[in-house]
């Protein structure tokens, strides 16, 4: 299932964790919805690929620490040998053999089933009136800049102390810390090197693949050259169009640096610490869900991890449909996935073939 997810997923996080979603809740009941958003929260609180550590969480939860492996391994395999063909494509030939145009028709597709998800999550997450206005007030802060990490928090302690307001404060979020990683001074493009900087990446990065440009810039262009400012930007541009996570952007810049050895390495180092933080933070989900003071805040990280999703989904929406067509697109996959629940993997790959005829 997530080897199928890693191969269609495309759109980014949003659209990842829509049609996990629907797979994991809605098709195969795996788990509940209100467990679905549970991981949810948990993963916005500790740093690396949130859509990849929710499958990683979700194959903990369903097979154990081998489940774990093979469902992050499963989600993450495609997209990052897509990503080595374009990038030894993009090697042999100087430029992206992938045009932006053949994503016309897809783009609103991706749209529409992240959009069918908020609806569907925010039903169960949105329990009282003070979790609906946590919410607006983080889709407020979120659309006027405020740090992603601090809408989370903010909902939590808001949600936390409507529980028990004459406690301290709330139990501490699942939160990880950077201290003692630093960076390599290795002046050469070692294999060593590249695996060290990328897992530093992977172990302290927040946010975006916006967040991962800036991280990678001020390592890779700005202090050992081993990218100009070009490459990088390609590295980004196949890290948002392929499937599957938006970090498979390290594959790229790896083999670039150094070959196939370098993308295997650089994948490993920037995906190597969202094992490591959801297996430290799975098993404490449960217990904070037991708990009133810490499930309350559970639900507060919870409903702002959904404005964040609600900002992004009408950021890319802007760029996403241009024109009357792309709105017509929208409309029809929204209606047939919400009246006539069409699975969405037959709907990314219409959108593929209308994108290509269109090209």
């Amino acid at each position: 299932m997530f080897l199928k997810l890693g191969t269609i997923a495309f759109g980014g996080p949003a659209a990842h964790i829509a049609m996990m979603e629907e797979e994991i809740v809605v098709r195969r009941k795996w788990l509940s919805r209100q467990a679905f958003l549970d991981y949810l929260g948990a993963t916005n609180l500790i740093p690396g690929p949130n859509s990849t550590e929710l499958a990683i969480h979700i194959g903990h939860v369903c097979g154990g620490p081998i489940g774990l492996l093979i469902a992050g391994a499963c989600f993450i395999l495609p997209a990052a040998l897509i990503v080595m063909a374009i990038a030894y494509l993009y090697v042999r030939f100087g430029q992206l053999p992938i045009a932006a145009s053949v994503l016309y028709a897809l783009k609103p597709v991706v749209i529409a089933i992240v959009v069918q998800a908020l609806v569907r999550l925010s039903r169960a997450a949105i329990k009282s009136r003070l979790l609906a206005a946590t919410g607006i007030v983080a889709v407020v802060a979120t659309a006027l800049g405020a740090n992603e990490l601090v809408v989370l928090i903010g909902g939590g302690l808001v949600a936390a102390a409507a529980v028990r307001p004459a406690r301290s404060a709330a139990p501490a979020p699942l939160f990880f810390t950077s201290a003692g990683i630093a960076s390599t001074t290795t002046p050469s493009a070692s294999l060593i090197a590249i695996f060290g900087l990328f897992a530093k990446t992977g172990a302290v990065l927040f946010g975006s693949g916006y967040v991962l440009l800036a991280f990678l810039r001020a390592d890779f262009v700005d202090r050992l050259h081993w990218l100009t400012d070009r490459q990088l930007l390609d590295a980004i541009v196949v890290g948002q169009i392929t499937p599957g996570p938006v970090f498979t952007t390290a594959t790229f810049v790896g083999y670039v640096i150094a070959g196939w050895r370098g993308g295997v390495v650089a994948t490993a180092g920037i995906f190597l610490p969202a094992f490591v933080f959801v297996a430290a933070s799975g098993p404490l989900i449960p217990r904070l869900r037991r708990s009133p003071t810490a499930g309350a805040a559970l639900d507060g990280v919870t409903v702002a991890s959904l404005a964040l999703m609600t900002v992004v989904t009408f950021q890319l929406g802007r760029a996403a449909l241009p024109d009357v067509v792309t709105w017509v697109i929208a409309g029809l996959s929204l209606l047939l996935l919400l009246r006539y629940r069409v699975n969405s993997a037959w709907l990314v790959a219409g959108g593929l073939v209308a994108g290509l005829l269109a090209r």
